[in-house]
């Protein structure tokens, strides 16, 4: 009897996961009094009743550990047009992530982007490990989007690009 775990690819668990395409957020809060965030495509909605989101960074973030103490945090979703944030964001070592990047506070402090074609502002509702991430479920307390038809920025197969609508 072979043991799976000793021969699990998980390089190529990674490659056929990247061909499900995500959505694109910079999950943002306070560490202290200085706004932390980064970015994260693992993101979905949990509930309706009572509003549930959750995401799920890796046990190893700085970024995550950081913010987590708040008990609070923000999803920003992003446009087709903004994919510097994306990497930006996504850059481990970066100490100035916000350095020119328009934002105000929402009502749990977190920062809300200025740019974002939606945001959802939250407390830490619970917290799972689950394998080498967590499971973040927030408890949505206010939220909006951009009132125009703007373009997802969609992550795929280790690229960023657009959406379009099959009809």
């Amino acid at each position: 009897m072979s043991d799976p775990e000793a021969t699990f690819d998980s390089a190529h668990f990674r490659q056929v996961m990247g061909h499900f395409p995500t959505g694109v957020t910079i999950i943002t809060g306070m560490a202290g009094d200085v706004p932390a965030g980064f970015t994260i495509g693992s993101f979905t909605s949990v509930s309706l009743e009572p509003p549930l989101v959750g995401f799920l960074p890796q046990v190893s973030s700085d970024t995550w550990a950081a913010i987590a103490p708040s008990g609070r945090f923000c999803v920003n979703v992003l446009g087709a047009g903004q994919g510097a944030a994306c990497w930006r964001f996504a850059k481990k070592g970066v100490d100035d992530r916000f350095g020119d990047v328009a934002w105000h506070p929402g009502i749990t402090g977190s920062p809300i982007l200025d740019d974002a074609i939606a945001w959802i502002d939250c407390d830490v509702d619970l917290i799972h490990e689950v394998g080498d991430h967590y499971f973040v479920v927030g408890r949505v307390l206010a939220m909006s989007h951009a009132d125009d038809d703007p373009r997802p920025l969609v992550f795929y197969r280790g690229k960023l690009g657009g959406y379009s609508i099959h009809e």
